[in-house]
């Protein structure tokens, strides 16, 4: 045989996820979605997930060699493009809670110059397997979003600026977590 072949063909991923965002705080104890469909933030551009893990090494002898490595720090993101320009959108680059308000899709005021810590939201984001039955779900109970946002109006294509939700302690030892998230106090990863 040359080379690996396909073993399950519905697990080939191709295509977005839908990104939804729901309140934090009255959906916490939630282990599955507390979102639908109507609570997406709209068209995006792109969905990227990002799981980031530091480790320690160790090494011994002479030449040094690795021999064990231990985790120091582990990170979950989710980053994305969107497409709508409305106020729920650029009210979340801007770190507010959009899911209070924020519902017209032409009409609100975000302000400037009163930058605060980023209120936390759950972010979940829904991918569709191309068999259009089996989905992979990521649900951050508790995230922040950050977002250095640019909106590059341009001639011929749409905006797309980028936001990243950073899952955040939701687990039982926080204020406002839920032991829901112990032992899993990012979040998680789960198919349907």
């Amino acid at each position: 045989m040359a080379g690996p072949t396909i073993v399950h063909t519905d697990a080939i991923a191709l295509g977005l996820a839908q990104v939804r965002v729901v309140a934090s705080a009255a959906n916490i104890a939630a282990p599955g979605l507390a979102s639908t469909a109507s609570d997406s933030i709209g068209s995006l551009a792109t969905t990227k997930f990002m799981g980031e893990v530091e480790y320690w090494r160790h090494e011994s002898g002479f030449p040094l060699l690795e021999d064990k490595i231990i985790p120091l720090r582990e990170k979950a993101a989710l980053e994305c493009q969107f497409e709508e320009i409305k106020p729920f959108t650029l009210a979340l680059a801007r770190g507010i809670d959009a899911t209070s308000g924020y519902t017209s899709a032409t009409s609100g005021e975000i302000p400037l110059g009163n930058i605060a810590s980023p209120a936390y939201v759950r972010m979940e984001a829904v991918y569709t397997f191309p068999n259009g039955t089996n989905t992979m779900n990521i649900v951050f109970p508790r995230a922040q979003v950050t977002a250095a946002m640019e909106l590059d109006l341009a001639k011929e294509d749409n905006a797309k600026p980028t936001i990243t939700f950073e899952a955040k302690v939701a687990d039982s030892n926080v204020s406002g977590g839920n032991a829901q998230w112990d032992g899993k106090p990012l979040g998680h990863i789960f198919f349907l």
